[in-house]
């Protein structure tokens, strides 16, 4: 399939993008505007096997271009940070929502399929049980706000154009080449390099943790057999309070428990996320990685991949870092 990757240099877009080319052998062209967390590095080992088109997705004139021949759109490009949604919500405005609308008409013009990738974030919080695609949307942050305008819009645009759109939404992501904003490289860099680790609060949140391949698969199934108009959750196989996550962290990489600091919770800060995937497993998904093996396997990725996370940790992050925790980093 000829396919046009809008984010495909993030962390879950290159992911989705290795996998396709690999396994797949699609013929991928990656949109990508190469922001802080949109890297080259991240697509090192195919870059020479897809074409790279360095641009923003609300940008018609650089949409139109990559778009010529494809087939479908799958479009991982936003802004995601909460964090960085509650200091800037405009720039999440922009990505999220006006650069969906310019993927969506390119599509409508081409007739292609249309893939958006969301998040479990736009159900809000959940003390019991599990959101399923009939839950109500109740965003609490502007990322998660962004996001969902950015959902019903696709689904508009199946309803009132018939736009042959789906949506996948994820649970937390997590695996190699994640940038170390979030709480998993975040913690495991930190803890690496010696320095403290930084929990919101008590730590007690809950996430439905899965593994980035998983969900890269998830998203091929929906692309592949998902109805137009529908959504689909794509969560994880366990659920596991952010501390618990920091100890097991610590524990894989040799630290002990004094080097947790517990820091102001993040305004609005959503208790617990779980999404049901029945509906996504009916196409025959299932998520193949337990999150033990997989946080082993990505804290030994981290230790041996200092060439990807290295630059990043001396350069601007750490401005970013030492603004949004009042500490400096040990290197």
């Amino acid at each position: 399939m000829k396919l046009l990757v809008c984010g495909g240099a993030g962390f879950i877009g290159s992911s989705f993008v290795r996998l396709r080319v690999n396994e797949h052998g699609d013929d991928v062209t990656v949109l990508d505007k190469l922001t802080y967390a949109g890297r080259r590095e991240n697509l090192h080992d195919v870059i020479d096997q897809i074409r790279f088109v360095h641009g923003a997705i609300e940008d018609p004139v650089a949409v139109a271009g990559a778009a010529e021949g494809c087939e479908a759109i799958v479009n991982f490009a936003a802004e995601t940070h909460v964090d960085r949604s509650i200091s800037d919500p405009e720039g999440f405005i922009v990505t999220n929502m006006q650069g969906t609308h310019v993927l969506l008409e390119a599509a409508r013009r081409q007739g292609m399929r249309y893939v958006q990738v969301s998040t479990d974030e736009v159900y809000g919080s959940i003390e019991e049980g599990s959101f399923t695609e009939q839950s109500p949307l109740q965003p609490s942050s502007p990322y998660s706000a962004t996001k969902t305008g950015a959902d019903l819009l696709v689904s508009s645009y199946f309803h009132t154009f018939g736009l042959e759109a789906v949506i996948c939404r994820g649970s937390n992501n997590y695996g190699p080449y994640q940038y170390p904003e979030k709480l998993i490289p975040l913690m495991i860099l930190n803890a690496l390099a010696g320095d403290r680790l930084p929990v919101y609060g008590d730590g007690r949140n809950v996430r439905n943790w899965l593994h980035v391949e998983d969900f890269g698969h998830g998203i091929g199934h929906a692309l592949a057999h998902g109805l137009p108009g529908e959504a689909y959750n794509c969560g994880g196989p366990d659920e596991c309070e952010n501390i618990e996550v920091v100890r097991r962290i610590l524990g894989l990489s040799g630290r002990d428990e004094s080097l947790i600091e517990y820091v102001t919770d993040r305004l609005g800060h959503d208790r617990r996320y779980s999404l049901a995937s029945a509906k996504l497993q009916q196409l025959g998904w299932k998520a193949r990685m337990g999150f033990a093996e997989g946080l082993e396997r990505t804290v030994a990725w981290y230790r041996d991949n200092d060439w990807w996370w290295d630059p990043i940790r001396s350069g601007v992050y750490r401005e970013y870092y030492e603004r949004q925790y009042g500490r400096a980093l040990k290197r």
